[in-house]
């Protein structure tokens, strides 16, 4: 079993800054860098959206909504994925949420329970 704990939301002004993070426990020890790690979020009433990802090798993919302003990062030696956020807008208030993703021959997919992040004045 493979548990992912999202944190790092909050309240922050437009303009701020924030740092989320996602770490991986339970069976997932030695295989973390195998597996692809993307963010999304959810705002009320609106479906769920990619944000950002990063591939095991590193490759990294940005919305054209975050392009500049979000870098994703991870530390596979703490079972780690971090998602960087700068000059936050209202509008990228939602819940962010982590997903894990590995393909061999089966796929393995993991959700955080989200961390919520508000944008306001």
């Amino acid at each position: 079993q493979v548990h992912l704990v999202e944190s790092g939301g909050g309240l922050v002004q437009p303009g701020g800054s924030l740092r989320l993070s996602c770490a991986a426990s339970g069976s997932i020890f030695s295989i973390f860098s195998l597996y692809t790690v993307n963010w999304y979020r959810q705002a009320p009433g609106k479906q769920r959206e990619l944000v950002a990802g990063i591939t095991p090798g590193a490759s990294t993919n940005y919305a054209d909504f975050v392009k500049g302003r979000f870098t994703i990062s991870r530390d596979n030696a703490e079972n780690t994925a971090y998602l960087h956020m700068h000059s936050l807008k209202p509008e990228d208030s939602a819940v962010y949420y982590c997903n894990i993703r590995w393909v061999s021959g089966l796929e393995y997919s993991y959700w955080g329970q989200g961390t919520q992040v508000s944008v306001s004045s």
